[in-house]
């Protein structure tokens, strides 16, 4: 191995959980030419977290050594739903929503990505194939082969249904692989038996197989489940500058170093105060994607509200409505784009302050005269004032 080899090997390997088969990927690279690396993304969801960064991230690495990066819109495969890690088969997605997510997913994964080395193709060029096509796609694997993943071995020995669409899942994301003829893949530790899968559909149609690399699945900011949005624990690269800085300040002291180690460049300090790391994660991260002045900003904002115990300065404003009293679940949902019913447990739940105060939850109508001139929060970072003119 060249000393060029093993230093691209270096980089490419850091912070991977594993890469398979061991060697393949430096075997890659001693080819000396620019590699096809893949992911696969189903747009079931509109937004990019920052658990699909840590993926991303490692892909950039890929494109800045001179390698040209696959991403797959799966807008075939999220019509099947990916069983990984469930144990029922998902919902089935309207075509019209996977395509919105999709527009969606690839703008925001180009705030990591470079798009002029990135080749972007949706699954549905080759995965709308004709019958004959899928009967071949399916000889490449057994029931067995496919029963041994862990999630539906569990599902099988528990009697619970798994539905044939479902055990298509692995072959149609080979395929996929097969069809642009990836050199490396990438995926979660959660899609290691898809990957690998992938590698056999690939000899089968006579196309070199694979590396494999799988990365960590980075844990929510509840320090517990992995993150994602359907737990509420997600930190996404689109939101405001407030709720990304605010949400991170919420990190378990113990996760932290994960965090650094898969979000950032600069190092865990073990010997720093908790409360500086905290605050340099925030902001460091908050500044990626928003903004070097939109982290100050945010930080300054969430200085007021939870050292200075005061309402934040620039408060946006709104209009009261001309009714007297004013419902509050309506004006919740008015302003602050929620639902009257979630408004209403919002206000039972104490969730809801005037001027820093808790509203009482069964009174839903107050007097305009209150409200006009005051702030109504919702949460820890959420804040309008109302007028009257």
């Amino acid at each position: 191995m060249t000393d060029s080899v093993a230093s691209a090997a270096q980089t490419l390997l850091r912070n991977a959980v594993e890469a398979l088969p061991v060697g393949a990927l430096e075997a890659k690279l001693e080819e000396q030419r620019p590699l096809r690396v893949k992911l696969g993304i189903d747009p079931t969801a509109p937004d990019i977290h920052l658990g699909h960064v840590v993926v991303l991230r490692k892909l950039r690495e890929f494109q800045d050594l001179g390698h040209v990066i696959v991403l797959i819109i799966g807008d075939y495969t999220a019509r099947v739903g990916d069983p990984s890690g469930r144990s029922a088969e998902r919902p089935q997605l309207d075509p019209v929503e996977v395509d919105r997510n999709a527009e969606t997913f690839k703008r925001q994964a180009f705030t990591v990505l470079d798009p002029e080395r990135t080749e972007v193709r949706r699954n549905g060029e080759w995965l709308d194939m004709a019958m004959e096509d899928l009967f071949r796609l399916a000889r490449t694997s057994t029931v067995a082969q496919l029963l041994e993943r862990d999630d539906f071995a569990k599902r099988y020995a528990a009697g619970e249904p798994i539905s044939i669409l479902e055990l298509l899942y692995p072959l149609l994301q080979g395929y996929d692989s097969v069809a642009v003829r990836a050199d490396v893949e990438l995926g979660g530790t959660d899609q290691k038996f898809n990957l690998l899968r992938a590698r056999e559909i690939q000899q089968a149609y006579g196309v070199p197989s694979q590396a494999v690399l799988t990365m960590p699945i980075l844990p929510g900011i509840d320090g517990v489940r992995r993150m994602s949005k359907s737990a509420r624990n997600y930190v996404g690269v689109a939101e405001p500058a407030d709720e990304v800085f605010g949400k991170l300040m919420r990190v378990p002291d113990d996760v932290m170093p994960t965090y650094y180690e898969l979000l950032l460049t600069e190092p865990f300090d073990p010997g720093r105060p908790a409360v500086e790391s905290k605050r340099a994660l925030a902001s460091g991260i908050t500044a990626r994607f928003r903004g070097e002045a939109a982290a100050r900003d945010a930080e300054a904002r969430f200085d007021e509200r939870h050292v200075d115990r005061t309402v934040p300065s620039g408060v946006e404003e709104a209009r009261l409505p001309d009714e007297d009293p004013v419902h509050l679940p309506a004006l919740i949902a008015s302003e602050f784009g929620l639902s009257r019913s979630e408004g209403r447990r919002l206000l039972s739940q104490g969730g809801v302050k005037l001027n820093g105060e808790p509203l009482d939850g069964d009174a839903l109508d107050i007097p305009a005269e209150r409200l006009d001139g005051s702030v109504l929060q919702l949460g820890k970072r959420r804040f309008v004032r109302f007028r009257r003119d």
